[in-house]
């Protein structure tokens, strides 16, 4: 069984130690490198080309973002913000930039090395992974209906209620209650997990063209 190689981009030397010692414990997992900054990786990641790369977020967003992209353009790097908190507006940028994953320092080991094993096989990991397991394993009736896989749709592209409204010729009113429904059925909570899981909810590829800003809530 080939490993998967994981590089961070951590300023904290003691937060690395922890990540080397915890990846050292797994037979798939091996420590590949790290650079204090995310100006500075991209010539080592370039040179390591690990599978992985953690990216922390801490010493500013716009520099993280810039890394996610130039990874995405470059060399086959899947790359996962590693962050303490991060609005669901700054997710949703980095997903469409390129991040494969979003995953809060907060929790525990077994997340971490979930989140970098999920990636490494090309999937997009979010804590919301296991509320679309159970909803792609309900039964037939609480399938989304096709005018609520339209909106989905939808929501994978970016727009917003009102652009919803005008692409189906029908009222605000009506979107939010779709949207309603499709929250209800599938247990997600916001249109950021909509949009991420657009594939597994209506069939399309999520994250596609350009986005526009998220609604608050999308209720």
């Amino acid at each position: 069984m080939s490993s998967i190689s994981v590089f961070a981009c951590e300023s904290q030397p003691i937060v690395v130690e922890g990540l080397q010692k915890v990846l050292a414990d797994c037979d798939d997992l091996v420590f590949s490198g790290w650079a204090p900054k995310a100006s500075d990786a991209l010539e080592a990641i370039q040179r390591v080309r690990p599978d992985v790369v953690l990216i922390d977020g801490s010493a500013g967003l716009t520099a993280a973002l810039r890394l996610v992209g130039n990874l995405k353009a470059g060399a086959p790097v899947h790359s996962v913000l590693w962050v303490v908190d991060l609005p669901e507006m700054d997710a949703f940028r980095a997903l469409q930039i390129g991040a494969r994953g979003i995953l809060k320092k907060t929790l525990p080991i077994p997340t971490l090395l979930e989140c970098i094993r999920e990636v490494a096989s090309g999937q997009i990991w979010m804590q919301q992974s296991e509320q679309v397991t159970e909803f792609l394993q309900r039964k037939e009736a609480s399938r989304l209906t096709p005018r609520e896989k339209e909106v989905v749709r939808l929501i994978c592209r970016g727009l917003r209620n009102k652009q919803i409204a005008e692409n189906l010729h029908i009222t605000p009113g009506t979107v939010k209650v779709h949207l309603m429904h499709i929250f209800e059925k599938t247990g997600l909570k916001d249109r950021l997990a909509l949009a991420v899981h657009g594939r597994e909810l209506a069939g399309v590829e999520p994250l596609s063209g350009m986005v526009a800003p998220l609604e608050s809530n999308g209720r």
